[in-house]
C-alpha cells in the first residue's frame, strides 16, 4: 500500500462514512423507504432520498448548503417529511412536489410531523413549538421559564451516555405530546477556551461530572391546545433487595461477575434511590410510557402514564443488588395490539420479553428495532462477533432472519424489510418484500487501497475475541514484526466483529507499514453478557489491561511473527486511556504508546457513565483512585505521546493536562501534541491524515520500524528504560481518528 494514499483517503471520506445510506424509514404499506445518504464517498453533503417502485429518487438536494440535510422525520404514512438545512425548517412530500422552507424562526432542532401530517413540532430557542404543515399558525406549546430550562430536547446525559436522542413524543391521535422539560441550572459549568485565539472568549458548557449534580428532567402532557399536565413520576424507589431480582421472571443483573467487588467498596455500598434518569419513553397504541432509573442505576421502572391525569403505575420493575440494570435500546415498545416489549435479564443475558414471552435463553439482545403489527424485530448475538436480525410473532415464535456472518440491522414496514448488512466483504443494503429480494439501495463508500485481511482468533482461558492483521507482504519464517495493539476495549462498543469497519482498515494500514497489529475485545465490552460487562466494577483499568496482555501472549504463542521485545499500543478516548495505562503499569510488556483524548481522571468524566462502574466518588474514592492514571504517573519509563483536541467538550483537555503535569512533577519525560480548535472526534482533512502519520512516526521511531518488507528485526529492545524528550507540537483545525462522539467511556 502506498503510504501516501490511505491517510488522505481516510480523512477525505470521514473514516469511510460518506456515501453510507442511513436513517431508514419504511411506510406502513411497505411501498416507500426514506433514507439519508451523502452525495458520494468523498462529498459530505447529505441528501434525502426515497426508494419507491424499485428505484431511488432524490427528494431533497439543498445545493446552496455546505452540509445538506441534518436529520428528518416523517408522518405515520411516510407522506410528509420534515427536515432541517442549516437550522431552517423544510418539508417535502413523497407523493410529489418540490421541497420548501417554512417561515419559522430558527435555528430549528429536531422537527417531527404529527402522525396525521397536519402539524409539525420542533424545538427553537428552548421552546417546543408547533406549526401547521402549510407553514401557518406557528406557536409555542411550552416555553422555557429561564435560560437554563428547555422543552423537547434531551439533556447531555441522555444524549451522550444513555443514548436517548429525543425529548418529545407525539400521541397517535396527533392531539397531544409527551414532553421532557430539562432544567440544567444546577449542573456545573465548564469552560472550553481556544488558546490559539486568546482574543476569543471561552465557551461555557454544562457538564455533569461524577458525583456532581445532574440536570433535572420532568415529563409533561401537552395537548396541542396549549394546556399542560405534569406527569407524576415516582420520587424514590424502595430499598433494593439483598439478592438480585427482576419481577419479570429473570435474575436481576448477573451475580458472579469476575473482578473486583465493584460498588461494594471498603467504605460500603453506595445506594441512591432517587429516580434521576429518564432513559426512554414512547407513546404508542397502549398510551404513553416512560422508563426511569435511579441514580445508582440499580433500579429501573417502566411506567404507564394516564394521558388525562399524568398519574403513573409501574408496568414492570427491575432491581439488582450489584452492578446496574441496562435498558435495551428500543424498549419500552408496544405492538399494534398493545403487547409490551420490555427490557429483561435472563440468566447472564441482557434480553427482552414480549408480553410474557422472553427471548431465547443465552441470546444477547442488542436492540429492539420496532414492531409491524404484532411482529417484533430486534438484533441479537449468539456469538459476540456477529449481530443478527431476529423476529418474533405470536404464530411463528422467535426466528433468526440473517445467516451470513457479520453485523446486521434492519427497518421494516408492511411486508418490506430493509436489511443493512456489514460483512467481511463490505456493506450492502437489501430490500426484501414478503421475504423475497426486491432491490438494493446503493452504498457509495470508497474502498481503501488494500482491504483488511484479519485473522480472527479466540485467545486464552477467557476466550478473548481478537483480530490479527499482518502485512500483505509478510511471509511465514520472515523476520519478526514489532507488535502494535490497537484496541478500543471500552464498554461503549465492540471492534472485533466479522464485519467491514473503518478501524479494521486503519489496522491494516499500520500492518502494511511493518507492524503485526492485534485488536482484542476484553472484559467490559458489549455482547458477552452481564458478568462479562460487570467484571470492570470498581476498576476501569486493571481487568481490561490484563486481557490485552493475555491476548498478546496467547497470539505470540501461535504466531512466530510477533516480536514481544517491541510492543506498542495506540488508542483514542477510552483506548487512549488504556494505552497510557499500559505503559504506566506494564512497561515490561509495552515499549511505547500513543494516547489520544484519554480520560485520565475518572472524576472528571460524566456522572452516568462513571458512577455505573465506580460508584459515587465521595463514598468510594478508592475506586476512582485506582482507575485514575494520575496515581501512576511516577511509573513512566517508556515513550508516551499524549494527543488532545483543545475544543473537546466530551473528554475535556484537562484530562491530558493533569496527566502531563503529574508526569512533569515526577520527572518523567513525555510528548504532548495539542490540537487547537479540535473536538473529540471530528474528521476534517488536514488533521486526521496528519495525525495518522504522526502516530506512525512516533511508534516507528520508538520501536525501530522501517516500513516495508525490509523492515528487519529492529534494535534490541531489552535495553532498559526508554525515554522521549518532552515536546509540544501545534497543528491546525481538524480532528484525529477515533471512536464516535460520546465514547470516552
Amino acid at each position: 500500500m502506498d503510504s501516501d494514499d490511505f491517510p488522505l483517503q481516510f480523512a477525505r471520506t470521514r473514516r469511510f462514512s460518506l456515501g453510507v445510506p442511513q436513517w431508514f424509514t419504511v411506510s406502513p404499506d411497505g411501498e416507500r423507504v426514506l433514507f439519508l445518504r451523502s452525495v458520494s464517498g468523498s462529498d459530505p453533503r447529505t441528501l434525502l432520498w426515497l426508494h419507491q417502485d424499485g428505484a431511488e429518487h432524490l427528494l431533497a438536494d439543498p445545493a446552496p448548503s455546505g452540509t445538506g440535510v441534518s436529520g428528518y422525520a416523517a408522518d405515520r404514512e411516510a407522506r410528509l417529511v420534515a427536515f432541517t438545512v442549516d437550522g431552517a425548517l423544510w418539508t417535502v412530500r413523497t407523493d410529489g412536489g418540490a421541497p420548501r422552507p417554512l417561515p419559522v424562526a430558527g435555528p430549528v432542532t429536531d422537527p417531527c410531523p404529527s402522525p396525521d401530517g397536519t402539524l409539525i413540532a420542533y424545538v427553537g430557542g428552548g421552546a417546543l413549538r408547533v406549526v401547521r404543515s402549510d407553514g401557518t399558525a406557528d406557536r409555542p406549546l411550552a416555553e422555557p421559564e429561564g435560560p437554563d430550562v428547555g422543552y423537547g430536547l434531551a439533556d447531555y446525559t441522555a444524549r451522550a451516555s444513555i443514548g436517548r436522542a429525543r425529548g418529545y413524543w407525539w400521541a397517535p391521535g396527533s392531539d397531544a405530546l409527551l414532553v421532557a422539560r430539562v432544567d440544567s441550572s444546577m449542573v456545573r459549568q465548564r469552560w472550553i477556551a481556544d488558546p490559539a485565539n486568546p482574543d476569543r472568549p471561552p465557551r461555557a458548557v454544562r457538564y455533569p461530572a461524577a458525583g456532581t449534580p445532574n440536570a433535572e428532567t420532568t415529563l409533561w402532557l401537552v395537548p396541542v391546545d396549549g394546556r399542560r399536565t405534569p406527569v407524576r413520576l415516582p420520587d424514590r424507589a424502595p430499598e433494593p433487595p439483598d439478592e438480585p431480582a427482576d419481577d419479570s421472571g429473570g435474575s436481576g443483573s448477573g451475580e458472579g461477575s469476575e473482578g473486583s467487588e465493584g460498588n461494594r467498596g471498603p467504605e460500603g455500598a453506595w445506594h441512591d434511590p432517587a429516580f434521576e434518569y429518564l432513559v426512554a419513553a414512547e407513546w404508542g397504541s397502549a398510551g404513553p410510557v416512560a422508563a426511569v432509573q435511579t441514580r445508582d442505576q440499580r433500579t429501573l421502572w417502566v411506567l404507564r402514564i394516564d394521558p388525562a391525569t399524568g398519574l403513573t403505575e409501574p408496568l414492570s420493575r427491575h432491581r439488582t443488588a450489584r452492578g446496574w440494570i441496562q435498558v435495551t435500546p428500543g424498549t419500552p415498545l408496544h405492538t399494534g395490539a398493545g403487547v409490551p416489549v420490555l427490557p429483561h435479564v435472563r440468566g447472564d443475558a441482557w434480553s427482552i420479553r414480549i408480553g410474557e414471552r422472553p427471548a431465547p435463553a443465552g441470546l444477547q439482545v442488542r436492540a429492539v428495532l420496532g414492531a409491524v403489527g404484532e411482529r417484533v424485530l430486534f438484533t441479537a448475538s449468539e456469538e459476540p462477533t456477529e449481530v443478527h436480525v431476529w423476529s418474533y410473532s405470536p404464530d411463528g415464535g422467535f426466528a433468526r432472519l440473517t445467516t451470513e456472518p457479520g453485523v446486521h440491522t434492519a427497518a421494516a414496514g408492511g411486508g418490506t424489510l430493509v436489511l443493512d448488512s456489514r460483512t467481511p466483504g463490505g456493506q450492502t443494503v437489501t430490500l426484501l418484500r414478503d421475504g423475497r429480494p426486491a432491490g438494493r439501495i446503493a452504498v457509495l463508500t470508497e474502498p481503501p487501497p488494500v482491504g483488511p485481511k484479519p485473522i480472527h482468533l479466540v485467545l486464552g482461558a477467557r476466550e478473548l475475541r481478537s483480530r490479527l492483521h499482518l502485512p500483505s507482504w509478510y511471509r511465514p519464517g520472515s523476520a519478526r514484526l514489532p507488535v502494535l495493539l490497537s484496541p478500543y476495549a471500552g464498554p461503549a462498543m465492540q471492534v472485533v466483529t466479522r464485519a467491514w469497519a473503518w478501524h479494521a482498515a486503519v489496522c491494516q494500514w499500520f500492518a502494511e507499514q511493518g507492524f503485526a497489529v492485534l485488536v482484542t475485545d476484553g472484559r467490559g465490552t458489549p455482547g458477552r453478557g452481564v458478568a462479562w460487562q460487570h467484571a470492570i466494577l470498581g476498576d476501569r483499568l486493571a481487568p481490561v489491561l490484563v486481557d490485552q496482555v493475555d491476548a498478546l501472549h496467547a497470539a505470540a504463542e501461535r504466531y512466530d511473527a510477533l516480536d514481544l521485545a517491541r510492543v506498542g499500543i495506540r488508542g483514542w478516548s477510552f483506548s487512549g486511556y488504556l494505552a497510557a495505562g499500559a505503559v504506566l503499569l506494564r512497561p515490561d510488556v509495552f515499549h511505547a504508546a500513543v494516547a489520544g483524548a484519554p480520560p485520565t481522571d475518572r472524576r472528571l468524566y460524566d456522572s452516568y457513565w462513571e458512577e455505573r462502574f465506580l460508584g459515587h466518588p465521595d463514598v468510594q474514592p478508592d475506586n476512582y483512585r485506582r482507575s485514575s492514571l494520575l496515581s501512576y504517573a511516577d511509573r513512566l519509563i517508556r515513550p508516551l505521546l499524549l494527543v488532545h483536541g483543545l475544543a473537546d467538550d466530551n473528554v475535556h483537555p484537562a484530562h491530558t493536562l493533569r496527566l502531563s503535569a503529574a508526569l512533569l512533577a515526577a520527572g518523567r519525560p513525555h510528548s504532548v501534541l495539542p490540537l487547537p480548535g479540535v473536538g473529540h472526534a471530528t474528521g476534517r482533512p488536514g488533521v486526521a491524515d496528519r495525525l495518522l502519520r504522526a502516530e506512525l512516526d512516533f511508534l516507528g521511531s520508538a520501536l525501530g520500524v522501517r516500513p516495508g518488507p525490509d523492515q528487519g528485526n529492529g534494535p534490541d529492545r531489552d535495553t532498559g528504560p526508554q525515554h522521549v524528550t518532552g515536546t509540544v507540537r501545534l497543528t491546525g483545525p481538524g480532528a484525529p481518528s477515533g471512536p464516535p462522539p460520546g465514547s470516552g467511556r
